[in-house]
């Protein structure tokens, strides 16, 4: 197959995520631009609309979410906890789908807020995803609101260990699945047979032989309060919030609308659908991140 072919593929693969949406209109590009111009400190956050350009499934978007796609739900932080079947059905599919969940690149959004930071148009960037996406397109200063995949930690001490190197350990306590890849689907989820995942081992924390789990604030788990702490600082020394593909139905990132509100500080929203909180936006715009966010002060075209 041509490159030209391959790459035409991986980008229809992408799409496939990214739920129906209108074109954007130049106005709407130049409200938004004109909103932060005269903001050099806004605070950014950003959802999994903003991954799913890249090609990582969302959950709640219409027709194209995991909700919508598959009978697959978000794990619980209580189950995870008090199930040892549970945590070998998470780890049994996090191992399989994690060398195509940590090759995924950044796309022009996240590219575009890297390029904001270094242009000081911006003060930093919250995000509720876990994919390490903005890190991996040179943004610096940047808050995982909901933790990172990328790091596994153990439930019992404060032991730490890089995905990667986990993955390692993974591979080899469990030679059964080399054929791994072979599970992933079509639709990026993975099928995994029973018998599998019965047989797959976890190692236990080295140090103190406790459960490990991924550096990630699962649902009915709790955002660490030091970090929350961090975030309101930020918003109070902000200069308004510039959302970017969420829906804000976790309370985690509706709040930071609201303590924006709070201080009468502006809100701009980006998202293709509706959200939580665009009863108290300045602005909201219809539209999907990558046909918004990557023509903002780009002066390429006029130089």
């Amino acid at each position: 197959m041509r490159l030209s072919a391959v790459l035409r593929c991986r980008s229809v693969i992408k799409q496939q995520y990214v739920p129906q949406h209108k074109p954007v209109l130049d106005d709407d590009i130049k409200r938004l631009e004109d909103f932060m111009l005269s903001k050099p400190n806004i605070l950014v956050l950003t959802g999994a609309g903003i991954s799913t350009e890249s090609g990582i499934p969302d959950y709640r978007s219409a027709g194209v979410g995991l909700y919508a796609r598959t009978n697959h739900k978000p794990i619980q932080h209580i189950e995870f906890l008090k199930s040892s079947s549970v945590r070998k059905r998470y780890w049994a599919r996090n191992f399989v789908g994690w060398p195509n969940f940590s090759s995924t690149q950044p796309n022009g959004t996240h590219h575009a807020l890297a390029r904001f930071e270094r242009e000081m148009r911006i003060q930093s960037v919250v995000t509720q995803n876990v994919d390490r996406l903005h890190t991996k397109a040179g943004s610096k200063s940047v808050v995982e609101l909901h933790g990172s995949g990328y790091v596994v930690k153990c439930l019992g001490c404060e032991y730490r260990i890089d995905r990667h190197e986990f993955q390692s350990i993974l591979t080899s306590l469990n030679p059964a699945f080399k054929d791994a890849p072979e599970m992933i689907r079509p639709d990026g989820d993975v099928e995994i047979p029973a018998e599998y995942i019965e047989n797959f081992q976890i190692p236990p924390c080295p140090q103190c032989g406790g459960d490990l789990k991924p550096e990630i604030v699962f649902f009915g788990d709790s955002v660490p309060r030091d970090r929350l702490d961090a975030i309101a600082k930020m918003v109070y020394n902000s200069d308004g919030l510039l959302v970017l593909g969420s829906s804000l139905l976790v309370f985690s990132g509706y709040r930071i609308v609201l303590q924006t509100r709070d201080l009468n500080l502006p809100v701009a929203i980006v998202n293709i659908g509706e959200t939580r909180a665009d009863h108290l936006a300045d602005i909201k715009i219809a539209a999907k991140c990558g046909d918004v966010i990557p023509k903002l002060f780009d002066y390429r075209a006029t130089t």
